[in-house]
């Protein structure tokens, strides 16, 4: 990612692009067009009865990175790049990248369809409204809020504790004001009132259900099981007990069909599905995966924040449930960032600092040591800017050498995959050696506590986990409720090792504080609330949406 003047703006790169109607993409791929439901000229959604005609072959590659800092990463511009290059090798090669939400667009962090000539399109509607999947999400999961609310003003027949309800609302927006309010207070035919709180949509259980579905029926199996509270003597009532999971279906028959577009070289993408990496499983869709894997014979997908979270969970979860065989990873880095790790603060980044680089390294490191933990074989590529030096890049490649792993460059961002060939044919060296042996981390039938304290342990570097008495209940309460033998989906901070954001680099010896573990009977897994996660997120004092505008003849400004 060097930074250089002859490169526009993002959004400058996607509008002048000139882009393949996504039906000749799709004839490419070999589908045919009752297979195909066309969202004009340039998106499409590909109907499951592809799926079922075909058998996944393709072989899949997961592109994870270190813990993000604010010095950027690049890890979704690498996916996008180092597919172009593959294709460049003469390779049918695709990616799966998940959905952007609106919240980060407008708030902080920016769009989520690559960046510079490393780019899914059409951008603009990527990073926007798109199929319309998120509000069709939404719309099922505020369906399942008013029938419960519903049912407590109508007599409350289930006898739930309005205490002990667990269901919230949803909106695809950072809104801190949201986080905990007070609902019914308009009077008798208002509701009861009662305590209720908003997530931000990716981290609804409705996502992690339609990411993890393999199909309508599961879908709404998976739907019916969604757990919306307990009763006064702590029985679950679920969705299917309010009588929901059919309407909901419906309302999701059209989202969980995924979503083809292309990259800025035209080759095929497939986008799908955008739960978190910090508050949620962090993968694109099961359906998504597969069907690429059924069309193509190289796959890239891309897991959230850095391996801690999106690739641990990637491959102990989806990986798991999905019976999905990964056979080589990427992990993304950056000089820049790994100063940051080093202690180096933001604003003298770009002076020289070897010593700060080795220090921030043991970040990187420990991240290839958890990778390797699966038996999935890594490559680390190193997205260059201009302000890097030679002996910088050297500290790098000698960090991960003691490691066993090799260093690319990768300049993707401004190159496109001409800049990403080193990073394409190393995966394929990788692929060839055929030396992956996966394997998910823990024995999913172990007791929750112990599930926890393996992730908290080996893959943070933590001493123990302490849980704090609402994670304690929990403990004694979720195996009960059928969730004792599933997955875990840790929440906790994305910038650090740790619970606390502050510690960078590659912390030990600390202790995990967990405050509570949550039911997500629906997407098959139970989620750990580490330190101050937080499930709806706020926006900053100076969020992006203020600098973003639309012209009259159609041009964006201030989306990236």
């Amino acid at each position: 990612m060097t930074t250089t003047a002859k490169v526009p703006t993002d959004i400058a790169i996607a509008q002048a692009a000139k882009l393949r109607p996504v039906a000749d993409i799709a004839a490419e791929l070999g589908l045919d067009d009752d297979e195909l439901e066309l969202y004009g000229k340039y998106k499409a959604k590909v109907r499951l009865s592809a799926l079922a005609r075909r058998k996944p072959r393709g072989r899949l590659v997961l592109v994870t990175g270190i813990n993000p800092t604010p010095a950027g990463e690049g890890k979704s511009t690498v996916t996008v790049g180092v597919t172009q290059a593959l294709r460049k090798l003469g390779r049918n090669a695709a990616l799966c990248i998940r959905e952007p939400s609106l919240g980060p667009v407008f708030g902080v962090k920016g769009g989520a369809a690559g960046g510079g000539y490393a780019q899914v399109v059409p951008m603009e509607d990527i990073n926007l409204h798109f199929t319309g999947d998120f509000h069709a999400i939404a719309s099922a999961h505020n369906l399942l809020s008013a029938l419960l609310d519903a049912h407590l003003h109508h007599g409350n027949a289930l006898a739930l504790d309005t205490r002990r309800i667990t269901w919230p609302r949803t909106i695809d927006m950072n809104d801190r004001a949201l986080r905990s309010i007070i609902v019914g207070l308009g009077g008798l035919n208002a509701g009861p009132t009662r305590e209720e709180r908003f997530v931000i949509i990716p981290g609804s259980e409705i996502m992690a259900i339609m990411a993890l579905a393999s199909g309508l029926d599961d879908l709404e199996q998976r739907l019916a099981r969604i757990i919306v509270g307990l009763t006064h003597d702590k029985r679950p009532v679920r969705a299917s007990d309010l009588k929901a999971q059919g309407a909901m279906t419906l309302l999701l028959k059209d989202a969980i069909n995924p979503n083809l577009v292309q990259t800025l070289e035209g080759g095929p993408a497939f986008i799908h599905c955008g739960p978190f990496g910090n508050i949620a499983h962090g993968c694109n869709s099961v359906v998504a995966t597969k069907l690429a894997l059924a069309l193509c014979d190289v796959v890239l997908t891309e897991a959230g924040f850095g391996a801690d979270l999106g690739a641990e969970k990637f491959f102990d979860i989806k990986c798991r449930m999905a019976r999905l065989d990964p056979e080589a990873a990427v992990v993304v880095a950056t000089v820049r960032a790994l100063k940051m790790h080093g202690g180096v603060k933001k604003d003298a980044l770009a002076r020289p600092d070897v010593a700060a680089v080795a220090r921030g390294a043991a970040n990187v490191r420990r991240h290839i040591r958890n990778v390797k933990k699966f038996g999935v074989p890594v490559v680390v590529a190193l997205n260059r800017f201009l302000s890097d030096t030679e002996d910088e890049l050297e500290a790098v490649r000698a960090e991960c050498a003691a490691e066993g792993v090799g260093v690319e460059l990768c300049e993707v961002w401004e190159k496109g995959g001409e800049g990403g060939v080193g990073v394409a044919e190393a995966v394929l060296k990788l692929l060839d050696g055929g030396g992956a042996k996966f394997k998910p981390l823990y024995d999913e039938r172990r007791p929750i506590r112990e599930k926890i304290e393996t992730i908290a342990k080996d893959i943070y570097g933590a001493a123990g986990v302490a849980f704090a008495p609402a994670a304690e209940r929990a403990l004694e309460q979720l195996p009960a409720l059928g969730l004792g033998e599933t997955p875990v989906c840790m929440a906790k901070t994305q910038y650090s090792f740790s619970d606390d954001p502050a510690k960078l680099g590659a912390p030990s010896g600390f202790t995990l504080q967990v405050r509570d573990i949550l039911p997500s009977a629906g997407a098959g897994f139970v989620v750990a609330l580490a330190g101050d996660i937080m499930t709806m997120p706020g926006l900053s004092r100076t969020p992006a949406a203020e600098k973003i505008r639309v012209h009259p003849d159609g041009t964006i400004e201030g989306l990236f």
